[in-house]
């Protein structure tokens, strides 16, 4: 009997190996992306925006998103300070290739809602933070080509090290390179190079827990390498599979507001 157990515990191992070692940059993208988290979700946020000097602005709102197929949209909503209070954010994330996302901002100082156009959502930055408003949702895996240039570990954990170039040349950076944690498929480091594949921001994420049953971070820090500004955010009180009504995810509804 020990013997079986032996050879059953070597043929797994080898198996194991076997499936590492054939896996590709691709399929782990579309793993981490695959990962269960909910068909709704709810969190509050502190987002802290550091200069070089020190000095630092804070800033809290509170984000909604639901599946639509393999679509996804979200609102978030800006409650602190007051100089941004009101201030919604609304997009709608096509999982198809090539199809142009849908992005609002409503400003309530001004009673306007302006649409992010596609170029600008790859080059500008989400309402003075380190993150591009790309940056604030989600990819189709094949928006990029994908390399698996090594196994390392980081922070303690096994990662899979990936390399990916964007198909879309108006993309700010030239190509990325990210840590995906390979017991929670998450990616906790990831860095962008410019397009004279200079390093040019880093994203660390960390306090990686279950929540409901799935994997959820708490902390996001973007720095931006070359100009010394840095973006941490906080994610307090999540929730999944809550109701949520569509309505929620129209720009009339953006526009009155929490």
């Amino acid at each position: 009997m020990k013997t079986k157990m032996m050879l059953l515990l070597g043929m797994m191992f080898f198996f194991y190996c076997a499936e590492a070692q054939n896996i590709t940059g691709r399929e782990i993208m579309q793993r981490m992306k695959d990962r269960p988290d909910g068909d709704t979700r709810y969190a509050e946020m502190e987002l802290t925006l550091l200069k070089k000097n020190g000095s630092k602005r804070e800033r809290k709102l509170v984000s909604w998103s639901m599946d639509v197929g393999k679509d996804e949209k979200k609102v978030m909503y800006f409650t602190y300070p007051g100089d941004v209070k009101g201030t919604g954010f609304l997009t709608w994330d096509y999982d198809a290739v090539g199809k142009e996302d849908d992005k609002w901002l409503y400003l309530p100082a001004m009673k306007k809602t302006r649409r992010v156009s596609g170029s600008s959502s790859k080059t500008d930055y989400f309402m003075g933070t380190d993150f591009t408003y790309d940056d604030m949702g989600s990819r189709n895996v094949d928006e990029d080509t994908h390399q698996l240039l090594r196994e390392e570990m980081y922070e303690g954990h096994k990662c899979w090290v990936v390399e990916s170039r964007p198909v879309d040349k108006r993309e700010i950076y030239s190509r990325k390179v990210t840590w995906v944690q390979q017991d929670c498929l998450t990616g906790v480091r990831t860095e962008y190079y410019d397009k004279l594949d200079a390093l040019h921001r880093v994203l660390i994420v960390s306090d990686i827990t279950k929540v409901q049953g799935f994997w959820t971070k708490h902390r996001m820090e973007m720095s931006n390498v070359q100009t010394g500004h840095k973006t941490v955010i906080a994610i307090t009180n999540p929730q999944y599979d809550m109701k949520i009504d569509a309505n929620l995810f129209t720009v009339a509804k953006l526009e009155k507001g929490l």
